[in-house]
């Protein structure tokens, strides 16, 4: 069974997704942590920074953001080659509009950027572009065709847009009619530009359990569980907006509790662990660093019944399975390295890399595979927007600074104090 839960209690909220009764997202939203990701402010510029290309801008959020020149351009120079410093489009004190790309981290601020867009159920507005786009997981070719004849006929005022999977076979007037809406809230936005006080949040992304139902909410979603009713009221009231005939699937159920859910609690424990099992015997270690996510497969406990080729294949191929959910799960962005067990046969390392793509694929955030180093390491890039699961539930140890180590206890520590 597929469906959504929204677990809300105390001051926190719950949000899971579960495809085939298995916990594939899991997000934890705490109250009086306001999320920053999709918010529009009107910020002021406090730094720029020639030599990074980059500029630092007050967006009234505690550390400042960072907004770099390629999110700075001007619309008419986007899709131009030409070279541009920082200090000639961004000067210190000037007033902008900007939206977090990124949320802030524990050591770094919200990624900013000037060119606005602003997501639909069907249809994202890209102002900043003048171009119609179709998602990628959109491959039928009469549709592809209805969809960008569909653009062309309503775009206004050379705004650009990108149909997301969702708009497959939606109904042209409901495409429109979500297209105008949003060139509407676009145009208050701009408004914005002239009124004091900066800085200032000129516009609110959703809340993280709506924003979840628009992007997810489907027919292969079989019922939407929640426990609070101010909660589902609040969602009932967004039906015939942009969650079409939802009062079918959501439930009020004020007795649900995530941590009665024996399952899904073993598999967000799972989530938040070091090491994973595989059913082989085998297992995987996930590091998280701020730099990147390093992921090691092990064959462990797995000795095969042939041989040791045989062995690390089977070993990889369900490593690759495991991975793919678990950087869903998890919600893990930017950089990850993954290091296979070795293979020699060309073939083994392609059927490989086929069942982590394919398994990728089910991701709603797309990753990137770059390639294989020459040290055999799988180098892949997943946008990130969020900070992971591990930030909302793990807090650094103040003892050993996150090391998670300690001296050993033959080695006279008096030698480590200074």
């Amino acid at each position: 069974m597929n469906y959504i839960f929204i677990d809300s209690r105390n001051n926190f909220e719950m949000i899971g997704i579960v495809e085939d009764n298995r916990l594939v997202e899991f997000y934890i939203d705490k109250k009086g942590h306001s999320k920053q990701a999709g918010n529009i402010y009107r910020g002021r510029v406090v730094n720029v920074l020639p030599g990074m290309e980059a500029a630092f801008v007050d967006i009234g959020q505690g550390r400042n953001a960072y907004l770099y020149v390629k999110n700075a351009l001007p619309k008419e120079m986007i899709s131009t080659n030409v070279q541009v410093n920082i200090q000639d489009i961004i000067k210190n004190g000037e007033e902008i509009i900007v939206q977090v790309l990124k949320e802030a981290s524990e050591n770094k601020g919200a990624k900013v950027t000037t060119h606005i867009t602003l997501p639909g159920r069907f249809v994202v507005l890209t102002p900043f572009s003048n171009k119609i786009n179709l998602s990628r997981k959109i491959n039928d070719r009469e549709e592809i065709e209805r969809l960008n004849q569909i653009g062309e006929d309503m775009q206004k005022d050379n705004m650009g847009l990108i149909f997301r999977t969702k708009a497959f076979g939606v109904n042209e007037e409901l495409l429109i009619d979500e297209y105008n809406m949003l060139i509407n809230i676009f145009r208050k936005i701009e408004k914005e530009k002239k009124f004091l006080p900066c800085p200032k949040l000129i516009y609110k992304e959703m809340e993280l359990s709506h924003q979840i139902i628009r992007d997810v909410f489907n027919h292969n979603i079989h019922k939407i569980i929640l426990n609070d009713k101010e909660k589902y009221d609040n969602i009932l009231s967004f039906q015939g907006i942009i969650f079409p005939k939802l009062e079918e699937k959501l439930y009020l159920d004020e007795g649900f509790n995530i941590f009665s859910q024996g399952k899904i609690v073993d598999e967000i424990k799972t989530a938040l662990a070091r090491k994973v099992a595989l059913k082989s015997g085998g297992y995987i270690v996930i590091d998280e660093t701020e730099a990147l996510t390093a992921i090691d497969i092990n064959t462990g406990k797995f000795i095969g019944s042939k041989n040791l080729e045989d062995t690390v294949v089977k070993t990889n191929l369900e490593a690759a399975e495991e991975i793919s959910k678990q950087i869903r799960l998890r919600d893990i962005g930017g950089i990850i390295i993954i290091d296979f067990i070795d293979m020699k046969n060309n073939k083994d390392i392609s059927l490989v890399l086929d069942k982590l793509k394919e398994f990728l694929s089910y991701d709603r955030n797309r990753a990137n595979i770059i390639g294989i180093t020459k040290l055999g390491l799988v180098e892949l890039t997943r946008k990130k927007v969020r900070n992971s699961l591990n930030s909302s539930f793990i807090e650094k140890c103040p003892h050993c600074d996150g090391k998670g180590k300690i001296l050993d206890k033959s080695i006279d520590k008096s030698l480590f104090i200074w």
